[in-house]
């Protein structure tokens, strides 16, 4: 899987208890879900964040794990990224990447807003980025 990370167009906006996530021209183009089912623009279901930190696309394989320090792995358990406790979101060379800041705009790493993660923890945010947005 190719990471392509913090996609400049995508925006993320509270809409009817699911998190609305929409392009550069404001079109829906996925959902995240308070139960942390992840959907595309047509709602149907492309993934799934699970409480105990696993990572599943549409099937129900595990595609990856969001650890409670912060830690993003892939299927293998080998370490893909990193979420620090102030919204810094780090590849696994420990680069920083983008911010999900507290007032919930995402940046890239110059610090330019691509868009917004209101009412999403940064951790589900920047999961939406390493494995939903990216080409595979």
């Amino acid at each position: 899987m190719r990471l392509l990370l913090f996609a400049s167009f995508f925006l993320l906006t509270v809409v009817s208890n699911a998190q609305r996530i929409e392009n550069s021209s404001r079109s829906t183009t996925g959902y995240i879900n308070p139960d942390g089912r992840i959907e595309n623009s047509s709602r149907s279901t492309v993934g799934y964040i699970n409480k105990d930190g696993r990572i599943e696309n549409a099937s129900r394989s595990t595609i990856g794990y969001i650890n409670a320090d912060g830690r993003i792995e892939n299927s293998s358990r080998s370490t893909v990224g990193y979420v620090n406790k102030d919204g810094r979101v780090e590849n696994s060379s420990r680069s920083t990447i983008g911010y999900v800041n507290a007032d919930g705009r995402v940046e890239n790493s110059s610090r330019s807003t691509i868009g917004y993660a209101n009412d999403v923890p940064a951790t589900w945010a920047a999961v939406f980025f390493f494995f939903f947005t990216f080409e595979k």
